[in-house]
């Protein structure tokens, strides 16, 4: 049995979302190879890989070694400001000499810092749902207020004839930036805005 002042590590899980230009770390738990034997960090390297569709973008993380058999895995700041936002690919392979496992693989978002030096640029913080709301409901002002018979939207062109299909990707549209607004509350701790609480008195 764990005496009183022994504390139990929790293993922390590669981060489902960072921001760019932050450390970033986790602990990775002692593995089991293919013969169901441990593999650990003393005769084991862990390894997790880092890729997006970017040419020549990625980042290779090797992990230190615990005493619990685990190991420390960390991303300095100055690697992952260089990082674009949006979805990252990982995958975490342990190897013994010319053995390789993958034990773990998935995706993470990178989300665009907003620290600056000098004077600001411009930055859209919208999601591609948001500015795609934005994008369909000037193509309706533009549409009723007539003054555009067609309107562009990316590649394709709407008239006023296909008003009523602008208007039911506005209520689609609306229903996902509701979505993601209630998730982003969630996250902050805040609440989900969608549940009703009722008090009886």
């Amino acid at each position: 049995m764990c005496p009183m002042l022994c504390m139990e590590v929790i293993p922390v899980p590669v981060p489902a979302e960072i921001k760019a230009g932050d450390t970033v770390q986790w602990i990775e738990p002692a593995q089991v190879d293919l013969l169901g034997a441990a593999a650990t960090s003393a005769t084991w390297t862990f390894t997790t890989y880092l890729r997006t569709n970017t040419a020549s973008e990625g980042a290779t993380v090797a992990g230190t070694a615990r005493s619990d058999g685990g190991w420390d895995m960390a991303i300095s700041a100055t690697t992952t400001e260089a990082f674009n936002a949006g979805d990252w690919f990982w995958q975490s392979v342990i190897s013994s000499g010319a053995t390789k496992i993958t034990v773990g693989s998935g995706m993470l978002l990178v989300q665009p810092s907003l620290i600056y030096a000098g004077s600001p640029g411009a930055f859209n913080g919208q999601s591609q749902a948001e500015q795609d709301l934005a994008a369909v409901q000037a193509a309706i002002r533009a549409i009723i207020s007539g003054g555009a018979k067609q309107y562009t939207i990316g590649s394709r062109s709407f008239t006023k004839l296909e008003l009523s299909q602008l208007m039911q990707r506005e209520a689609q549209l609306k229903a996902i930036v509701a979505r993601e607004r209630a998730a982003e509350k969630v996250a902050q701790g805040l609440g989900n805005p969608g549940n009703l609480f009722v008090r009886f008195s």
